[in-house]
């Protein structure tokens, strides 16, 4: 395996010394006084800044189902998946049917991640099981989404509407980060030779062992 490259090295200890962005969330205004499509917009933006720039956490999970298999097709097959899953527990949740634990979610959260990315080293190949697992992880990904979400509140007339929109912001946000990271890299390097070891293993062992340093931190800490 080669070592990390210089930028990652300098990038890793940054994001582990960043605070939970997901907790930045303000709603700053009066619903009361917005239009109803401008209740829409409002929450089509929270949920596309709980991805970019707030949510690292589900960024980097975004970016482990990229970096194996980084061609368009399969990792939207991906990501709609995830979406689909988390979008049934963040709308269960927000209706009051189920409650989410954050003590339990939120290492889970940082578990998926670790999980994918060490499947990236070890996989020759996207296995056909993954958006099995993709779907599994995305419940989860969905009562974290629940909690920002419950902190911020939905108005009692337009509460499906406000639901849906944020969904959506959230799922703009989540293509938004795989077509810059094939813009990026997908485009020119997913057909190298060295793709894998080069640019796959490095990034999966820095997106690794942050995951893994926010498991630890989010369980005794």
């Amino acid at each position: 395996m080669r070592p990390l490259r210089p930028s990652v090295c300098y990038l890793l200890p940054l994001l582990l010394l960043l605070p939970n962005l997901a907790d930045a969330h303000v709603l700053d205004v009066d619903l009361s006084k917005l239009s109803r499509t401008d209740i829409l917009w409002t929450y089509l933006q929270l949920g596309y800044t709980h991805i970019l720039p707030l949510g690292l956490d589900h960024i980097l999970f975004v970016l482990s189902i990229f970096f194996l298999e980084p061609r368009l097709k399969p990792v939207l097959w991906q990501a709609t998946a995830f979406t689909v899953a988390h979008s049934i527990t963040l709308g269960l949740a927000m209706y009051g049917l189920i409650a989410p634990p954050t003590a339990i979610v939120e290492p889970v959260i940082a578990l998926s991640i670790l999980f994918v990315a060490i499947e990236n080293i070890v996989a020759d190949r996207l296995n056909p099981w993954r958006v099995a697992i993709v779907f599994g992880f995305g419940l989860v990904h969905g009562l974290g989404f629940a909690s920002a979400l419950s902190g911020l509140g939905l108005p009692r007339n337009m509460f499906f509407e406000s639901l849906i929109s944020f969904n959506v912001g959230v799922e703009l946000g989540q293509v938004t980060v795989i077509l810059l990271a094939w813009l990026l890299v997908g485009r020119w390097f997913s057909q190298k030779t060295w793709y894998k070891q080069r640019i796959v293993v490095p990034a999966s062992v820095a997106i690794g062992l942050i995951a893994a340093y926010w498991t630890v931190e989010r369980v005794f800490f």
